[in-house]
């Protein structure tokens, strides 16, 4: 599948930054805190694939990397809107973001260009089932009893639909640039491990500073529990993303064997109520 860049843009009410999830502030922040990871680890996934541009020698590759980079640059253009709304909130996230991007940085210069590719081809699988499970179950984003802001909404379901519509052009580069042996295998699945090790923390703090900001107090239990509930209760996001999440370790392992293509007919729908 050839990914196609598309010029969106979206008018986040600023009132709504905190608590615009019909399932309440926290499950508001864990969205707000992906937001904030977003801009930084799409332009790091856009730095590791360019870096081997010139050694794909597939047209239908190179042109499908063109337009992955184009995907991501407008990914990381909406997010920083979101951000900014978000920052004016939560002063606290600026300086974890801060840190969180000079870290990429370092990455960028003292990681070998493979291992960067790893991490990147396996941060994209994460965004891959995520976007999967998001897509089938409207409910994640919608709340159990809808009522969501649908801006937020719609944002986060067109970021989901690209991120399906690309999700194998950074594997298909590191196919093509990569020997099949046991080193690039163990290369690509510790690159997968490394990108959640290092994520959640980030993550967490971001989402209790959002509360913080939004409530007046740290977290409570009723905050804990909601979360506990919407990321690993039976119906919990990350319970449910397990086992799609382990595929990934399968030798002969490719994006594109779940094929899920047809969760992106909404596209046109999205890219008409919104384009720039």
């Amino acid at each position: 599948m050839l990914p196609v860049r598309r010029d969106i843009q979206f008018d986040f009410p600023a009132e709504r930054i905190g608590n615009w999830h019909a399932d309440g502030v926290a499950i508001t922040q864990f969205f707000n805190a992906l937001s904030v990871t977003f801009p930084d680890g799409e332009r790091f996934f856009i730095h590791a694939v360019r870096q081997f541009r010139d050694q794909i020698s597939d047209p239908q590759l190179k042109a499908a990397v063109t337009a992955f980079i184009g995907q991501e640059a407008m990914h990381g253009r909406e997010h920083e809107h979101w951000n900014a709304l978000y920052f004016e909130r939560v002063p606290a996230a600026r300086k974890i973001n801060a840190f969180a991007s000079k870290r990429l940085q370092r990455w960028k210069r003292w990681l070998p260009k493979t291992t960067q590719l790893a991490m990147t081809i396996g941060a994209e699988h994460v965004t891959a089932v995520l976007g999967d499970y998001i897509l089938r179950h409207p409910e994640v984003l919608n709340g159990r009893q809808g009522g969501s802001e649908p801006v937020f909404v719609a944002m986060l379901r067109w970021h989901a639909m690209e991120e399906t519509e690309h999700k194998a052009v950074a594997y298909d580069v590191w196919k093509s640039v990569m020997r099949r042996n046991p080193r690039a295998y163990l290369e690509r699945s510790l690159g997968l491990a490394f990108m959640l090790v290092a994520y959640w923390p980030v993550m967490n703090k971001l989402i209790i500073e959002g509360i913080k900001a939004e409530t007046g107090s740290a977290p409570d239990g009723t905050d804990i529990a909601r979360l506990k509930a919407f990321l690993y209760g039976p119906q919990g996001l990350m319970r449910n993303l397990a086992i799609p999440m382990l595929s990934y370790f399968r030798p002969g392992f490719h994006p594109w064997d779940d094929d899920n293509r047809e969760l992106l007919a909404e596209m046109d729908n999205i890219e008409a109520a919104y384009a720039a």
